[in-house]
């Protein structure tokens, strides 16, 4: 074997007893790892392409395949593990930056399991939502200063700032069309117009035949500016800017030339088969004033009719940047934490760059209340949400609303094997080969997306029942409900929550 040989992460055993050779696993794998040799009458298996997406796992049946972590490793090293010593093989045999994808798999702290929820008991009552009215309802954009009223005293709601309504407070995350499927997008937004919220096109445009479900749509500008256009601004119901993203903050993006087809080419408006690069900022933002700009360049494009959201990454002085956005125009900051997904990144700044969304939703509200323009702005927030109890950690914490990504994907049939960026997704997600595509029915990804959120409704109702809230806008900043637990007092400070037993 060669110095660059590199031993397969994972071995794909099959049980004789079980396996009746129906090849289901031959057709199902689009990587090639099965194959059945006619001569011998039995079938094979290169576990060097394997990436563990447990396709042919799903689909034998017979329960003949699992696929296990190869136990073949190098000689113990806490400091030099085994994937350590693989990164530096690898580069040491291509020269290039190492690829990754979705989010920071690392064992860095979860903020969301060191908090703890209140619940009411005797002294203040707790609510049953199967009994009694539960408001999950929120509203995203600027809130007005006072209430303006005709001379008949009748409220004057046409003056108000323009706002996202959202029956719950869960939004779908950007993902740009390219970087996934065109049946994901599809089953994204049918479930938002289903759900009463939003999808986030991401950074590739939006698809003609999606328009339809532009009210429950926002549209994404980022640095490259594809698939930007009047007739794309029109048709959603808010836009947004995309400074940064928290997988991988302060570089831009790259789908590579062989996901853009001739349906990505003509929605992105760029050459079929050419590489869609992002610079890595925005060439006309170079200061606040300069985002300000662009900010109302898109309101006066739009008529003022929809509200504008700022995107960035949370990074060390997120506080003071959110300030500044607070005061560019916009109506809604949208932060994503360092465990945020993506369809690829350099694994360097995937891993390393960023900090917890946890510490930067408190860190950004406690700023904005200080300088009392918390309420010119909505709040929204992403990049690591996992289940409801993070939905309404976060929201306690200072957010509005969260975005998800990640849950929605793994809803779709995501099974996390990190290899996104190939282009091969046998789930039909992340991929444009037509044959993988098909198998993400939008349908019944639209059924399972309208599942899980409507399920996540019915938890964070649970939740606030037992603590005795009953709308979503008294939970809204509320961090008496939170206690810390294994937290010293530096982080307690920042996210400004007493340790349990207080």
């Amino acid at each position: 074997m060669s110095m660059d040989f590199l031993y397969p992460d994972y071995t794909v055993v099959r049980d004789k007893d079980l396996c009746t050779n129906c090849q289901i696993c031959v057709k199902q794998c689009g990587l090639g790892v099965h194959t059945y040799d006619a001569k011998t009458k039995s079938m094979r298996a290169d576990s060097t392409k394997c990436i563990n997406c447990q396709r042919c796992v799903a689909f034998c049946p017979t329960l003949a395949l699992k696929i296990v972590k190869s136990d073949n490793t190098y000689k113990l090293n806490d400091n030099w593990t085994s994937s350590a010593i693989n990164e530096v093989i690898q580069q040491a045999g291509s020269g290039g930056m190492l690829l990754s994808s979705m989010g920071n798999p690392r064992s860095y702290p979860i903020y969301w399991d060191k908090i703890l929820i209140n619940a009411s008991q005797v002294t203040n009552p707790s609510i049953d939502p199967l009994r009694e009215p539960m408001e999950t309802r929120t509203f995203l954009g600027k809130k007005p200063s006072k209430i303006e009223r005709d001379e008949q005293g009748r409220l004057q709601f046409d003056k108000a700032p323009p706002h996202l309504t959202l029956k719950v407070p869960i939004l779908f995350a950007g993902m740009s069309y390219g970087a996934v499927s065109y049946n994901v997008h599809e089953s994204l937004a049918r479930a938002a117009e289903q759900l009463g919220t939003y999808y986030n096109t991401g950074e590739g445009g939006l698809h003609e035949n999606l328009y339809k479900y532009g009210k429950n749509t926002i549209v994404q500008v980022a640095s490259g500016r594809f698939g930007v256009h009047k007739a794309y601004l029109d048709a959603g119901a808010a836009i947004e800017i995309k400074i940064g993203q928290g997988a991988k903050p302060g570089i831009g993006g790259h789908l590579p030339g062989y996901k853009v087809g001739s349906e990505v080419s003509k929605t992105r408006m760029i050459p079929e088969g050419s590489d869609a690069i992002s610079p890595a900022p925005h060439h006309d933002i170079y200061s606040i004033e300069d985002l300000r700009q662009l900010v109302y360049s898109l309101k006066e494009a739009t008529a003022y009719t929809k509200p504008i959201i700022v995107k960035i990454a949370a990074v060390h002085n997120v506080a003071a940047i959110a300030s500044g956005i607070a005061r560019s125009g916009a109506d809604i900051i949208a932060i994503d934490g360092f465990r945020a997904g993506t369809g690829a990144a350099p694994t360097r700044i995937r891993d390393n760059v960023g900090i917890p969304i946890e510490l930067a939703v408190a860190a950004v509200d406690d700023r904005l209340r200080e300088e009392h323009i918390r309420n010119n702005i909505s709040l929204v927030v992403s990049g690591g949400i996992r289940n409801s109890a993070d939905v309404l950690k976060a929201i306690a914490l200072g957010a509005d609303a969260v975005y998800i990504a990640t849950p929605a994907l793994i809803a779709l049939g995501c099974h996390m094997c990190r290899s996104c960026q190939t282009g091969k997704c046998n789930w039909g997600i992340t991929t444009q080969r037509p044959d993988l595509v098909a198998r993400l029915d939008p349908d019944e990804g639209t059924r399972r997306l309208v599942n899980l959120v409507s399920a996540w409704q019915h938890e964070i109702m649970e939740m606030m029942g037992g603590m005795g809230i009953n709308s979503i806008e008294a939970l809204k900043g509320n961090r008496l409900m939170l206690r810390g637990i294994g937290l010293n007092q530096k982080e307690l400070d920042i996210l400004g929550i007493k340790h349990a037993g207080e």
